[in-house]
């Protein structure tokens, strides 16, 4: 399917941009040898401060592909989650979750688990006002009628007490509100 909108620079292209500011060459002289505007350069440097981002790395206390591969092996053997966990030398607590997030006993494969957890491990994190548009609609209806964030956000609770994703901090609300870092409530 081809890729919709503009299409934005790899990660090896943001680490050859990177080294090559690092190297004091001009936007231009980046832009071009990456095939790319030199606003598009801007922009990521822009969005970083002009500072390069660490690399990504996992905590030491994360399982590795190694270990979702030794889960793997186990549940095909027929251990139990005990067992799994003893061999890794980890809790039990760590394993059972790690298999029910991603697809239980039956269906559990150690490269689907891993990409999961290193995706789901990116930051930061958009926030729930940004991603969820009936709670942006709700928070933003309560805010016209000159409701206090903290009163939106125990109304909130209130309301939906089984739907989760229909709740937010009142610190949230007015991060979304005054930072506008986050560009989730218009000004007005």
């Amino acid at each position: 399917m081809p890729q919709m909108g503009r299409p934005g620079l790899s990660p090896q292209q943001k680490t050859e941009l990177w080294e090559r500011w690092k190297a004091g060459q001009s936007l231009s002289d980046i832009g071009r040898s990456l095939g790319k505007h030199a606003a598009s350069v801007f922009g990521v440097l822009l969005a970083k401060g002009g500072i390069a981002p660490p690399a990504r790395k996992r905590s030491s206390r994360s399982l590795t592909l190694q270990d979702r591969e030794e889960i793997s092996r186990g549940l095909i053997a027929g251990l139990s989650l005990r067992r799994i966990a003893e061999q890794l030398g980890r809790s039990p607590s760590t394993i059972s979750p790690e298999i029910d997030r991603n697809r239980g006993r039956s269906q559990y494969r150690a490269t689907m688990a891993d990409e999961r957890a290193w995706q789901e491990a990116s930051r930061p994190k958009p926030c729930r006002l940004a991603v969820n548009r009936s709670l942006q609609r709700a928070v933003a209806a309560k805010l016209q009628d000159q409701w206090l964030p903290q009163q939106i956000s125990g109304w909130l609770m209130a309301e939906y007490l089984d739907d989760e994703t229909m709740r937010v901090s009142h610190e949230t609300i007015y991060k979304s509100l005054f930072v506008q870092a986050r560009g989730v409530q218009k000004k007005s």
